[in-house]
């Protein structure tokens, strides 16, 4: 007790020692650091939560048009069903593409084909090729964007092929516009090479890769005179965004010389080329006749431990999807979907209507749905990305049959109920 009592008084003898003042900025720093972590956990729970706000948004959003029910299409989950699932074959399909075909590049876990979405309210109708077509006849569908919008246009080809005998379907490619004809319902289901929608240095559709990418912000017509007497529109651009600053040119590639040349950083210029695409819209397009769709952004998997995997590695020998309900990656803008959701807004109250598809969060899961590897490459792979594969992967595009089958069937619903069949 007086061993205590001593250490006790030493104990206070050296805080005596210690000035007053020092004891208060110690406090003072204790307090400083202690509502700095406090405020960088907020931030943190608030940054998480307000990506999930954009993407549930957005849900609401693109659920006004189904309105039979009361069912969201884009709330619900991956659910494995091999005896239903795919929808069709990879060899099956005539006009499947090499970038997309992983089962025939050697891929051998095939699990990713038969995943099927459930929403949790109802049930998304089963693709019909035939009832598509049916309301096709006579009608052109396109499809405007980037790679991923071709790629949804491949699925969709293949969705509706084993429904028209061989001799009454063809394909022509023409530059920039790609023409999948069913010829016994005299009906086109196209796609148009145009990755940022407005002109741009990218648009030639073999030779697009370049150092410096420029856009005309304010020019869209060399591409919408391609698809103004479409009958249903499906649009995307957000892949060659990506992005912190972009070049604008004021003026005409034919003459760059003559030009004026400002860097405008994301997402403004993003909002630009937008609000040029919606001005060419509202002016041009049949509004008795089109159908309008936007399809969000499709998201990447480049980084393993956004999903808990190892820090540095990527889709690359992925097998298995996201299982987490409402998971939400970080393959995505939101600044960027929020702008979209902006213009299609102000198009809506002018009148025009065009339905946003938010494919975003129902695809964030799908981690093991890319072609990583297991597609034809363009370009020669070198020895040295041979023996680290995670460094050639796709982790962009998807493999077929696949996720964008889902996206097809989400907007095979929105044509039924929008575009019925008028004897």
């Amino acid at each position: 007790m007086a061993k205590r009592g001593e250490n006790m008084v030493k104990k206070h003898q050296v805080m005596q020692v210690l000035p007053a003042g020092a004891w208060g900025t110690k406090s003072s720093f204790r307090s400083l650091v202690a509502l700095l972590f406090a405020f960088l956990v907020v931030a943190a729970i608030y940054l998480r939560q307000s990506n999930e706000q954009v993407f549930q948004h957005a849900n609401g959003r693109t659920h006004d048009a189904i309105s039979s029910g009361g069912c969201n299409l884009f709330s619900g989950k991956w659910v494995f069903d091999n005896k239903s699932y795919p929808l069709y074959k990879e060899r099956q399909c005539t006009f499947m593409s090499d970038q997309l075909a992983c089962e025939k590049f050697g891929r051998k876990d095939l699990n990713y084909q038969f995943w099927r979405w459930q929403p949790h309210q109802c049930d998304l109708p089963r693709f019909n090729a035939t009832a598509l077509l049916e309301r096709l006849r006579n009608k052109r569908l396109v499809f405007v964007g980037d790679s991923l919008n071709r790629n949804q246009w491949i699925s969709m080809i293949c969705l509706v092929d084993s429904a028209i005998r061989p001799a009454f379907k063809s394909m022509h490619n023409n530059g920039s516009i790609n023409v999948f004809k069913a010829k016994e319902y005299n009906a086109t289901i196209e796609f148009y090479w145009s990755p940022l929608l407005v002109e741009s240095n990218s648009d030639d559709p073999v030779n697009h890769r370049v150092p410096d990418r420029i856009v005309r912000v304010e020019a869209i017509e060399k591409h919408a005179r391609h698809w103004t007497d479409a009958d249903i529109l499906i649009f995307n651009t957000y892949l060659w965004w990506r992005r912190r600053q972009m070049k604008v040119l004021w003026g005409s590639f034919e003459s760059p010389e003559d030009g004026i040349y400002k860097t405008v950083k994301l997402p403004r210029v993003y909002e630009m080329a937008l609000q040029t695409w919606a001005r060419w819209l509202e002016v041009h397009v049949n509004r008795n006749k089109t159908l309008l769709f936007f399809m969000s952004m499709s998201p990447t998997h480049e980084m393993a431990d956004k999903w808990g995997g190892i820090s540095g590695e990527n889709c690359y020998g992925e097998t298995e999807p996201v299982m987490k309900e409402g998971y939400v990656g970080d393959g995505v803008s939101p600044r960027m979907m929020h702008a979209v959701e902006s213009v299609l807004g102000e198009l809506k109250t002018r009148g025009l209507n065009v339905q946003m598809i938010n494919i975003t969060q129902l695809s964030d899961s799908r981690k093991e749905g890319h072609p990583s590897i297991y597609r034809k490459h363009w370009e020669t792979i070198t020895q040295q990305q041979l023996s680290n594969p995670k460094t050639f992967s796709d982790c962009i595009h998807w493999c077929l049959p696949g996720v964008p089958d889902l996206w097809n069937q989400i907007l095979y619903a929105y044509i039924l109920q929008l575009n019925p069949i008028t004897e």
